[in-house]
């Protein structure tokens, strides 16, 4: 079995976001890292080479293998800026009726820029996904 790429790691999440190279897009991501920081309680990490995550779980499969991965985090990708809401987004969808401009994917949830969301609305979002998450794993 191929092994993960994707990996928690000790590359700066700061020098990472300094070389995003739009820059209205970094400050995005600068503003997103201190709401994650904030609605988490935990400190940001790199899991492989472009992705911001926050704390950590061990996720089994049906099929017995396991990994470990973030409980939330996000990616400046060249199109949009890309959220990870483990557990899914379609368990919240009063919440994802006031959030603002905005595509999904199950677990992605994909924002052009922040000014086009409700931001207390994205921190509920955040901090009902991990709780809700929580609760799912045991």
């Amino acid at each position: 079995m191929a092994e993960l790429k994707t990996k928690k790691n000790t590359a700066s999440v700061e020098k990472f976001l300094n070389n995003v190279a739009d820059e209205q897009r970094r400050k995005d991501c600068f503003r997103l890292l201190q709401i994650m920081k904030t609605e988490t309680n935990a400190e940001p990490a790199m899991w492989g080479t472009s992705i911001v995550g926050f704390g950590r779980h061990q996720y089994k499969y049906e099929s017995g293998r396991e990994l470990e991965w973030f409980l939330t985090g996000f990616s400046p990708r060249k199109q949009d800026l890309t959220l990870y809401i483990m557990g899914g987004l379609e368990r919240y969808p009063s919440l994802m009726k006031k959030l603002g401009k905005h595509k999904t994917g199950k677990s992605c949830l994909y924002i052009k820029k922040l000014e086009d969301v409700d931001l207390p609305t994205l921190k509920q979002l955040i901090k009902e996904s991990i709780a809700d998450f929580a609760k799912l794993k045991k």
